[in-house]
């Protein structure tokens, strides 16, 4: 490989949005791309069966193995942060959940003066990406390279917590991917016959063969090379050499909500006074860089039940386990083609919001953390988050080298409305497994427990159950010009520069109401084909 090379464009970032922006970028073969992703290829059988989250997470061969600073609002804890490091990125070891969130979410961000990023505006580009194994519909899209399936397994216990949700006023729906997710249904999935469908799986490996598309991995991003106000080059290292590859078109940065705003910074991109601290000439002030973080804080009640099947239990049984992996090499059914959450209920935690605020991802399973084991008991999981938090973090960079660990902290429950929610999530917990359909059957309180009772000991009991469902977003928040905050603008351009973009779930101004995987990917598909019009219209 030489020491310095010449593309149309450079991507930063394997992961689920640099799968799609390598896809649409080299379909012209005109266009020379270069892929740059720090993991390494998806050639292990985990990142392909479902079940494989449970050793993905946690293991440096599949996660970069990141943490939390020490949270105030989880009393003092600090968290691992999931990410994905292989191609693909976090869609290889995540739930494979299907959810684009609420209408409301998108005609939001056209509110804050972001053209074309409304409901009517993205929901043609989440079609123009999908293969629905339902097909072509009004609200879905078939034949293309993001593969949506049903889920290919039950369990009765979900079918009874989905009668308890409700009677307890949640209505059940047929699809949560229609703009209005409120009440109950089974998650739809990323996947196709029983195996994970990532993004390298469905955008990145029809483009293998494609003569004008390198793909480099196991490589670190040191920074993008800036000349006269312009992105002209990449600078990275691979096996310990040091290289350059050129851009005659764009730089793309697609590394994620954590990876993005740390190579803007290492490339004097960033807030002024940040970076000389940590010793980097600030080339371009951009105070917004690493700040706006927001997540999906999972509280996650368990509770034991008696009389009827859980993963748990069936997991123990030798016979039973072995029963699964035939199932599977057989029929590509049963548990091992498992979400970690099949069932999933959209609510409102009080009167005062307009549209569900609350996702519950109900788990025909207990484990203390994900990494761990099961527990030796029959119980399920009611996992419930806040889908819009105003708790807002940061990630930055903690030294001036691609290897130092990345300052992440999500200042979870630190405004007084997300600790007034998580105990409504909490009690909306308690209200759905209280009801009849699930009285033949138990259930017991394991966490937090019933004598967890008045709202102080409720929000301590939230500090101590909280954790990451791994949905990070909006370190290079997209803005208006009047968004003092803004990183980059509605063409995901970064603010002040030309050559460079940004296209990740970074660039998310506020959560969506729901998993964040396939929005990433929508928002992907639409910023390539503005690097293609763009490029046409020059």
């Amino acid at each position: 490989m030489p020491g310095e090379d010449v593309f149309d464009y450079v991507i930063a970032g394997g992961g689920s949005a640099g799968c799609v922006l390598a896809n649409r970028l080299s379909a012209d073969p005109r266009n020379r791309v270069l892929l740059l992703e720090g993991g390494g290829r998806d050639n292990w059988i985990w990142f392909h069966i479902p079940v494989g989250y449970l050793f993905a997470i946690g293991n440096p061969r599949a996660d970069w193995m990141f943490r939390t600073a020490e949270e105030a609002g989880l009393n003092g804890r600090s968290l691992n942060y999931p990410r994905g490091k292989v191609l693909g990125g976090s869609s290889a070891i995540n739930a494979m959940i299907y959810m684009r969130g609420q209408a409301a979410d998108y005609d939001h961000w056209r509110q804050l003066g972001l053209s074309g990023w409304g409901w009517d505006d993205v929901l043609p580009v989440f079609k123009s990406v999908e293969d629905h194994s339902d097909g072509e519909s009004a609200f879905h899209g078939a034949g293309h390279e993001w593969r949506v399936e049903h889920p290919r397994i039950r369990w009765e216990i979900l079918d009874r917590i989905r009668d308890a949700a409700q009677a307890a006023g949640v209505p059940k729906i047929p699809d949560f991917n229609t703009g209005d997710n409120e009440g109950s249904s089974y998650f739809q999935v990323n996947q196709k016959n029983g195996r994970r469908w990532s993004a390298a799986r469905g955008f990145l490996k029809p483009a293998l063969n494609r003569s004008n598309l390198r793909i480099e991995t196991g490589v670190m991003v040191d920074r993008v090379n800036l000349a006269d106000g312009r992105a002209v080059s990449v600078s990275y290292r691979k096996d310990g050499e040091a290289f350059i590859a050129k851009a005659r078109g764009e730089v793309v940065l697609a590394a994620g909500a954590v990876g993005s705003p740390l190579i803007l910074e290492r490339s004097g991109i960033g807030n002024a006074g940040r970076l000389r601290a940590h010793g980097i000439e600030a080339v371009h002030h951009l105070p917004g860089v690493g700040e706006n973080l927001q997540d999906h804080l999972q509280i996650r009640p368990i509770y034991r039940v008696h009389g009827i099947k859980t993963l748990n239990t069936e997991y123990r049984n030798l016979v039973t386990r072995a029963m699964m992996g035939v199932n599977y090499a057989l029929r590509r059914r049963g548990p091992l083609t498992m979400a970690p959450s099949q069932l999933g209920a959209f609510v409102k935690s009080s009167a005062d919001h307009e549209t569900a605020n609350l996702e519950f991802h109900f788990q025909p399973l207990s484990l203390d953390d994900w990494g761990a084991g099961l527990h030796g008991f029959s119980a399920f999981t009611a996992s419930v988050c806040n889908l819009r938090p105003t708790s807002r973090g940061s990630i930055h960079m903690s030294g001036p080298h691609a290897e130092d660990d990345p300052d992440i902290r999500p200042n979870y429950l630190s405004t007084e409305e997300d600790r007034r929610v998580a105990v409504e999530s909490l009690r909306w917990a308690r209200r759905i497994v209280s009801q009849s359909a699930l009285a033949p059957y138990r259930p017991e309180e394991f966490k937090p427990g019933a004598h967890i009772a008045s709202d102080e000991d409720m929000l301590v009991a939230a500090g101590n159950l909280g954790t990451t469902i791994f949905h990070p977003v909006g370190t290079a928040k997209m803005g208006s010009k009047e968004d003092p905050a803004a990183v980059v603008d509605e063409r995901l351009r970064v603010r002040g520069l030309q050559g460079l973009r940004v296209i990740d779930a970074s660039v998310m101004p506020t959560i969506t109401s729901g998993n964040t995987n396939s929005p990433t990917v929508m928002i992907a598909a639409k910023g390539a084909g503005m690097i293609l019009s763009d490029a046409s219209s020059a």
